[in-house]
């Protein structure tokens, strides 16, 4: 499977991240700290160095043991942001993680939810996994709406469940398993026919978030 070419849907693409791409995602990370920081995963060790060429190869290291697959998502070819499917469990689990992030000036134009979908899909059909899973802080109302629009399904909250900003968050968990989509998340979205309710947190979970 060659993942060095773009996997696309309309001016939207997703790639394996290569070491070259490492100059430029440290200048969108730097240049975004601001709109990035309240979703950024933290250590509860305390500061950790940065240094985007390092984090690029554990990425790809992680890529090449079967454990992860580290995306960049593109714009007309430029780069726009990362997704990362992470936590690549296989046998009876058969299961991974997705997270991601994007620059401010490509937000809102639809790339986020065109990646997932394109991730999804790959992940379902090439990799042969069963579940993905996304989780989302209750205050990022972008990433929820992500899901939302896809008709990931809501599984539950989650308590103090990721170091974020400095802190143990809690998030909501949605999920999609590969019989809830035999069309493709990406048709499915692309053709209206994805489940509008599908990702609705209940009240109590919402009130306790």
């Amino acid at each position: 499977m060659d993942l060095t070419a773009p996997l696309r849907h309309g001016n939207v693409g997703i790639r394996l991240v290569r070491p070259r791409d490492a100059r430029i995602l440290q200048h969108e990370l730097l240049s975004n700290r601001a709109w990035l920081q309240p979703w950024e995963a933290t250590s509860p060790d305390g500061p950790v160095s940065f240094d985007m060429r390092t984090g690029v190869r554990r990425l790809l290291q992680q890529y090449r043991d079967g454990t992860g697959i580290p995306f960049v998502m593109e714009d007309d070819g430029e780069l726009a942001g990362q997704l990362n499917v992470w936590g690549i469990a296989r046998g009876s689990l058969a299961s991974a993680t997705i997270g991601y992030w994007v620059s401010e000036r490509f937000a809102g134009r639809g790339i986020t939810t065109t990646s997932v979908a394109l991730a999804t899909d790959l992940c379902f059909s090439e990799m042969r996994l069963h579940r993905m899973e996304i989780c989302i802080r209750p205050e990022n109302v972008a990433s929820l709406r992500v899901v939302e629009k896809l008709g990931f399904r809501y599984e539950g909250l989650r308590r103090r469940f990721i170091h974020i900003d400095g802190d143990w968050r809690d998030h909501y968990a949605f999920a999609l398993t590969r019989e809830d989509v035999p069309e493709g998340v990406l048709q499915r979205w692309v053709q209206g026919r994805a489940p509008r309710d599908a990702a609705t947190v209940p009240p109590a979970d919402r009130s306790r978030a």
